[in-house]
């Protein structure tokens, strides 16, 4: 498991320079650039789709975006159109799912 995650990590930095995308100077561990450009990668490298986004005050939107096998990002896109995968991960559970199912 512990190869698998490397390589995804990997693989999303190499999406990320494929794409020519921008980073952040203070934080590089992001991966930042158009958003269309961002949705893209995620949709073709990890078959990940938007699932919900919230909006930060006045500064920011947050979506995320999950596979049918549980992996998971966290995009956000600042007021200036500039986004970045905040975070990513495996194993995501949808409780609203649950929830309604009375689970």
């Amino acid at each position: 498991m512990a190869h698998r995650f490397s390589f995804r990590w990997i693989k999303i930095a190499a999406i990320g320079a494929a794409l020519a995308l921008s980073a952040l100077s203070a934080q590089a561990q992001f991966i930042c650039g158009g958003h269309s450009d961002l949705v893209t990668g995620l949709a073709q490298a990890f078959q990940q789709k938007q699932i919900g986004y919230g909006v930060v005050g006045q500064s920011a939107i947050v979506e995320i975006y999950v596979s049918a096998s549980g992996t998971w990002s966290m995009l956000v896109t600042d007021v200036q159109g500039r986004s970045c995968i905040f975070a990513t991960g495996e194993g995501w559970e949808d409780t609203a799912i649950a929830t309604k199912q009375g689970i």
